[in-house]
């Protein structure tokens, strides 16, 4: 039987019983998710364990209660007892929530343990949080990816989008390059932030960090199942906190090295591309691509931007000034502003392919433009 009911099920209740109009209504879970890893699924039997042993003892003291009030009431002449302690009542009462408290400590204590246990794992993934996105380092295979929220969805949250969200699947819950483990291996997850704080949560892996700046926390998860797992940063990290999903793609063994392989050749490919000259039509085409992942958020699709927080791009000192402060400032960010350093977040193709979008789009026309040799000479 499914933990959760469905959306359309609730709000059929709902509109049935004439409580609030045809709105859109989020998810009603009725338990806890059981995930697809081995400790998720350790956390969830204790869960049920507890559940059911709560509810046995609601059950005993609630029914002792009623019947006591219903055969002992004064309407019947029973007359209360007349008694300060009783020393072998006491000692039973006292005896038996110690037992069952230590019933549920020893596997709790043991799930906990299991919980930190990191050795043995087979491979390892290191986790930055980003406002608002996700780096993922594979330190074996030495590669490593940003994952943002997914294009389309990025542009369907615009004010005045005029897009239909319901008609998005998965929608805000979708990224441009997912996580992706092998099934049946212990990974080891170390997690840090470059700004604030964020944390990493998928429901399905059982457990939840925070990113800290300056600290690397850490776990481990093994899925047994195949499938893609979503989640979200669960902590209060800025202006576009609820939209920094997370997606998690678990595949069987060959499928991972074939796309490690793939990824180390397209980064490999991205790298060879700062020793060659660009042209305008490529640069703005790339450049679109990286403005509406890394840009749009403050800047908006239109380049109007949200003052005074977050500026206009268009018409703006910087988009048609000088290119040098304009690279200076993309590579290096602005102190006393929330623009942020995109030195370490892009590569030098990216930088340049953006920088020369938003001089020659969003109402711009200044027609010069920028090539990788010279953000890589300036980084």
């Amino acid at each position: 039987m499914s933990d959760f009911v469905s959306n359309r099920q609730i709000k059929a209740l709902i509109l049935c019983a004439g409580l609030m109009p045809a709105t859109a209504l989020a998810e009603y879970g009725l338990n806890m998710t059981r995930g697809v890893t081995t400790i998720s699924r350790e956390i969830y039997d204790l869960h049920m364990l507890a559940f059911i042993m709560v509810s046995i003892i609601g059950l005993i003291v609630f029914g002792l209660m009623i019947w006591s009030i219903i055969h002992h009431r004064k309407s019947k002449g029973v007359k209360a007892s007349q008694f300060r302690h009783n020393s072998n009542w006491e000692t039973v009462w006292t005896i038996i929530p110690i037992l069952i408290l230590l019933s549920f400590a020893a596997p709790a204590t043991r799930t906990l343990i299991e919980l930190e246990d990191i050795e043995d794992t087979e491979m390892t993934i290191k986790v930055t949080g980003y406002q608002w996105r996700w780096h993922y380092q594979y330190l074996e295979e030495d590669f490593g990816f940003f994952s943002s929220l997914a294009s389309d969805h990025n542009e369907a949250r615009q004010k005045n989008s005029g897009i239909d969200v319901s008609k998005i699947e998965n929608y805000l819950l979708e990224v441009d390059n997912p996580v992706v483990i092998p099934v049946e291996t212990k990974i080891r997850f170390l997690l840090t932030s470059n700004d604030v704080i964020h944390a990493w949560w998928v429901p399905e892996l059982g457990w939840k960090r925070d990113a800290i700046p300056g600290f690397i926390n850490s776990n481990w998860t093994m899925v047994t199942e195949p499938g893609i797992y979503r989640g979200q940063c669960a902590e209060l990290c800025g202006r576009d906190h609820g939209f920094m999903p997370v997606v998690l793609k678990a595949v069987p063994q060959e499928e991972y090295l074939q796309w490690a392989k793939d990824m180390k050749q397209q980064q490999a490919e991205a790298a060879s591309g700062v020793d060659r000259e660009w042209t305008m039509a490529e640069l703005m085409e790339r450049g679109e691509s990286v403005y509406t992942t890394a840009c749009v958020s403050c800047h908006q699709a239109n380049g109007q931007g949200l003052p005074p927080v977050f500026p206009a791009l268009t018409g703006s000192p910087i988009a048609t000034g000088p290119i040098s402060d304009h690279i200076s400032i993309v590579i290096d960010g602005m102190q006393g502003t929330t623009m942020p350093a995109f030195g370490e977040q892009l590569n030098a193709v990216d930088i340049a392919a953006v920088i020369t979008f938003e001089r020659n789009a969003l109402g711009n026309s200044v027609g010069d433009m920028v090539q990788p040799a010279e953000i890589q000479a300036a980084q």
